[in-house]
């Protein structure tokens, strides 16, 4: 960890909505004039879009049915480990980008002078210097194995997870709609990333300072034949504190409207204020981060 060059790390499984709190922390990134240096977790699979097929291809044919981008092998979880250690010590580290999309290959093709295509990597390359936050968003923000543990470098650690039906209910709307996948091949997807998903994704999130789960009002009891993602209107967002010490709870209970606390450590929030309440909680604790640095 470090005062001087903090890390902050966002982790969220697929369609956990990662995306909102990478939102919150731009708008305060960009209030309170911070430079931040951003990492996308995407970028640190150790497979390009061709060779990940490939390999769960291969895995079946051995009998391992369960080989997906949630585990260790089909990700750099020593580098991104080395990234965030490196970036404590001296503002510097090797990042990397992968290309979702046409018009973020022809970006990248014309920064680089390459012809990479989406589902492929763009060569490792130093994060731009004079950075004053390394700020990451994706899977294993707080990743740890027997090998390897990212968790111990990082500054901040914020924790997105919807209830798991929730979750599934909207990546098989995702999948489906932006992706053109079949329900039957979105469900072996959920399948096949079970054991990675409990073994690697999930106890992240006793190690965050601050998690937001959003909890649904309505009946998601069967998410494979629900029709609609439940709206934020139809939602609850429990935000909970690993440690409640300094937080002034008696400001967000009065400044979010319909708030209530259900634990000494935990306050409730309607979703719709999701990234209000971001902004409220986690603006404080940048600016004394930033306040440290400068000491």
């Amino acid at each position: 960890m470090s005062k001087k060059h903090p890390v902050i790390a966002v982790t969220g499984s697929s369609g956990a909505g990662t995306t909102t709190v990478k939102r919150a922390f731009e708008h305060i990134f960009f209030r309170e004039k911070i430079n931040a240096a951003v990492i996308e977790g995407d970028s640190f699979h150790s497979l390009a879009r061709v060779d990940f097929k490939e390999a769960v291809k291969k895995a079946e044919a051995e009998g391992n049915m369960s080989f997906s981008h949630f585990g260790p092998q089909a990700n750099h979880f020593a580098k991104l480990a080395e990234l965030f250690e490196t970036y404590g010590k001296t503002g510097s580290g090797k990042k990397r980008y992968y290309i979702h999309s046409d018009e973020e290959a022809a970006e990248h093709n014309k920064r680089l002078k390459t012809s990479l295509n989406p589902g492929e990597f763009t060569p490792w390359e130093d994060v731009p210097p004079g950075s004053d936050v390394l700020f990451y968003e994706g899977l294993h923000g707080l990743v740890k194995t027997d090998e390897v543990d990212v968790s111990k470098h990082v500054d901040l650690g914020i924790g997105v997870v919807p209830i798991v039906n929730l979750e599934w209910i909207q990546k098989i709307h995702r999948d489906g709609a932006e992706r053109g996948y079949s329900a039957d091949v979105i469900v072996d997807t959920i399948l096949r990333r079970m054991p990675d998903y409990v073994n690697y994704i999930t106890p992240q999130f006793s190690r965050t300072d601050i998690n937001f789960q959003r909890v649904s009002t309505v009946d998601t009891s069967n998410p494979f034949i629900t029709r609609d993602i439940p709206t934020p209107d139809e939602s609850f967002i429990v935000i909970r504190f690993r440690e409640p010490k300094g937080v002034d709870f008696p400001y967000l209970l009065n400044m979010i409207q319909n708030s209530f606390m259900s634990r000494r450590n935990t306050i409730v929030v309607p979703g719709a204020k999701m990234g209000f309440a971001m902004e409220l909680i986690l603006a404080p604790i940048i600016q004394d981060m930033i306040a440290n640095k400068k000491k």
